[in-house]
């Protein structure tokens, strides 16, 4: 069970639009996200939240600090 491969995810944020704007995006666009600078990210594995950190840097690569772990008893019932 423990060699089972998950996906990781670190969500930043999200945001909608129209297949018009996205075809306008080029080098150096911003897309608007609907979080605010400093809100906690989420850690999702295959979709299910499963904590929520900041973003830090280790080794000039980006990383994330878990401040929050989603309790087991709230993991399971994700399951559902």
């Amino acid at each position: 069970v423990l060699d089972i491969p998950l996906q990781v995810t670190v969500q930043i944020g999200s945001t909608r639009m129209l297949i018009r704007e996205l075809l306008q995006l080029g080098q150096g666009s911003v897309i608007e996200l609907n979080k605010l600078a400093g809100e906690p990210m989420e850690v999702l594995v295959n979709n299910k939240l499963v904590a929520r950190g900041e973003v830090v840097v280790v080794n000039e690569k980006f990383g994330i600090r878990l401040t929050d772990v989603v309790s087991p008893k709230q993991r399971i019932q994700q399951l559902g």
